[in-house]
């Protein structure tokens, strides 16, 4: 079920003077993507840069030493808020991280800084690297953390309990000085935490309460983790997107979540896509839906193992949820193994407007298949799930050119840590009005209140932006002109089309040309075509 988000004719005609008047954030020193080892006039600018709030380190190479002499520069920036360091240990040793990160966490507290955002994302640093910022956590420095971001670091179990102790400390001690410890935003996708970890997690969440959005998508999680996770997330009633895509939740995990949701009145995005729900799990979550859930605008229950019935009977109960924008139900099965698996691929290649597979070959004569049991389904977890990991059954992972012909969030977050070189090698540079075309749909599935889309959106933009307006041949006017023309804000004579506008056209250009990257003229020229 989707519904197009309209923006008004107003919002349209004010575009080009919302994004006329944006400046260039103040406090925020970026490096991002620059690629850079330690420079002397990079400890320069940060030491000369005052009332430095936000560092961007993203996409450079920080080793030891250098970890130390931005430290050093940072001991007494007591502004800082937003540490932006994901991505920052390119081509380091795994056992250089660590030592760098305590660098840069004893110089913030040092400092007395308080952070509000700490991004340590795509840096693999695993358990010992969780050590390395246990200290940091654990400090007053923490205290005001509203959003931390610790996606594909390979923490494993260790690294996740040590996350959830220091967590649990950082809680306990600022509640102690009146002001607790208000997490807003959690995202640590791809670490393999699986249920200890992420049981040991969920206590911590419990204790904070705060939280508005988890992300832990593909961390070998079962149900018993599920089941503490759903606990935990009773215990915060702010709670608005929760993504466990590709975990394995079989119907115990998706029961004990389906209950705890039925308490949360503030959920928008729900993504269990690749989770094993089983039809009894889908039942059990359209019940919830029946009776709570009042402003969801997305359920991902894709390649579940639910049955058409159990997928009708979910349909059934969103009906009356005005504001569903998504519903996504792809890789529902039939009653042999063979054919559930022709289905799976032949859903998934028409969501990608590919021509779809010949149901008819292969059929399997075994009528006779029957669901096993629950106990001996979980025994067998491990080789159902493995079977279902091969080609023939599992989606493709889409690539950038299949995601620029038919965006979706999921699509861009599927297309992992190198979204971004990916996207820049798709993209023709030299082309203006194809790159114009490509900003349009990878804004247009920017979302705001998804932390990770949001960030992977604003990072492909990023990418692609900087390599454009960097590239001497770059044509950047009749970029700006077919922008201009897409956006409706020009008339032409040439064959480019209006697009629709959604409101991340919107968010993505007042982003962009805050970037060091966009060139001052052409705020000029997105002025003048509204004048």
């Amino acid at each position: 079920v989707k519904s197009g988000v309209k923006m008004a004719s107003d919002d349209v005609a004010n575009l080009a003077d919302s994004i006329a008047k944006t400046q260039v954030d103040e406090g925020e020193l970026s490096y991002k993507g620059q690629g850079l080892k330690l420079d002397n006039k990079m400890v320069r600018a940060i030491q000369e840069f005052d009332g430095l709030r936000a560092l961007r380190l993203e996409g450079n190479t920080i080793g030891v030493e250098a970890a130390q002499t931005i430290a050093k520069a940072l001991e007494k920036k007591s502004d800082l808020q937003c540490c932006h360091w994901s991505d920052m240990f390119t081509g380091r040793l795994r056992a250089e991280i660590p030592p760098a990160l305590v660098s840069l966490g004893d110089a913030l507290i040092m400092a007395g800084a308080r952070l509000k955002v700490l991004d340590l994302s795509d840096n693999a640093f695993g358990p010992d690297g969780v050590k390395g910022i246990e200290k940091l956590l654990k400090s007053a420095t923490c205290h005001t953390l509203q959003e931390l971001r610790l996606n594909n670091c390979g923490m494993g179990i260790g690294g996740g309990k040590i996350l959830a102790a220091a967590l649990t400390v950082c809680h306990k001690e600022s509640s102690a000085l009146g002001a607790p410890l208000q997490l807003k935003v959690f995202i640590a996708g791809r670490n393999r935490l699986e249920n200890d970890g992420a049981t040991a997690l969920a206590q911590a969440f419990q204790l904070i309460g705060s939280l508005e959005e988890v992300h832990m998508p593909q961390n070998g999680i079962n149900y018993q983790g599920v089941t503490a996770l759903a606990t935990a997330m009773q215990h915060n009633p702010q709670l608005r997107v929760l993504n466990l895509n590709d975990n394995t939740f079989t119907k115990r995990g998706a029961i004990a979540m389906a209950q705890a949701l039925k308490h949360l009145r503030n959920v928008q995005v729900i993504n269990f896509g690749d989770c094993l729900v089983r039809s009894e799990g889908a039942s059990a979550i359209s019940e919830t839906l029946r009776e709570g859930l009042p402003i969801l605008k997305e359920l991902n229950l894709s390649f579940g193992e639910i049955t058409k019935d159990a997928a009708l009977e979910v349909a059934r109960s969103v009906q009356h949820k005005d504001q569903l924008e998504i519903l996504d139900l792809n890789g529902i099965i039939t009653h042999t193994n063979r054919k559930k698996h022709r289905i799976i691929v032949r859903i998934y290649l028409d969501d990608e407007g590919e021509p779809e597979e010949d149901e008819d070959e292969e059929e399997d004569d075994d009528d006779d298949y029957e669901d096993v049991e629950e106990e001996e389904e979980e025994e067998g977890e491990k080789s159902e799930l493995n079977q279902f990991s091969t080609p023939p059954s599992a989606p493709r992972t889409p690539d950038a050119s299949t995601f620029l012909s038919f965006p979706s969030p999921d699509k861009l977050l599927r297309l992992g840590a190198k979204r971004s070189f990916l996207l820049q090698q798709q993209v023709d540079v030299l082309d203006a009005s194809k790159t114009a075309e490509a900003f349009l749909k990878i804004s247009s599935v920017y979302k705001e209140d998804d932390a990770e889309v949001k960030a992977a959106v604003l990072e492909s933009i990023d990418a692609v932006l900087s390599k454009a307006f960097l590239t001497p041949s770059f044509q950047g006017l009749s970029f700006m002109s077919s922008l201009l023309v897409m956006l409706g804000l020009l008339k032409s004579e040439d064959k480019l089309k209006p697009v629709k506008v959604v409101p991340g056209h919107l968010q993505c250009l007042e982003h962009a040309v805050k970037q060091s990257y966009f060139p001052r003229e052409h705020v000029t020229v997105l002025n003048c075509s509204h004048s």
